[in-house]
């Protein structure tokens, strides 16, 4: 049996969404291709980076509510461990 996490309920609107960042970045990789104007690819690098940091956040606010609050009440270390898991997920996401 799989197991079930924050996202499962919104898979395919997630991997829809990832589709869609994949097809921001080959765009990328055209638009350099075809020696676009470094202008017009640093402003949909800019894109694909917001795209990318909405995606993250959306995944982090599912995991909060779901396999942490879950651990919470649960409690012991296992919550310990998943609210530090999330505290550590939270700071690599705002040093990026």
């Amino acid at each position: 049996m799989a197991a079930t996490h924050g996202y499962s309920n919104d898979k395919q609107s997630h991997i829809n969404r990832l589709r869609r960042i994949e097809g921001q970045i080959r765009g990328l990789q055209r638009m350099v291709e075809d020696d676009q104007y470094c202008i017009d690819v640093l402003t949909q690098t800019s894109a694909v980076n917001s795209a990318l940091r909405s995606f993250a956040l959306a995944m982090l606010d599912e995991h909060l509510k779901h396999c942490v609050a879950h651990a919470v009440a649960n409690g012991g270390e296992e919550a310990d461990a998943k609210v530090k898991e999330a505290s550590e997920a939270i700071a690599r996401l705002v040093r990026s």
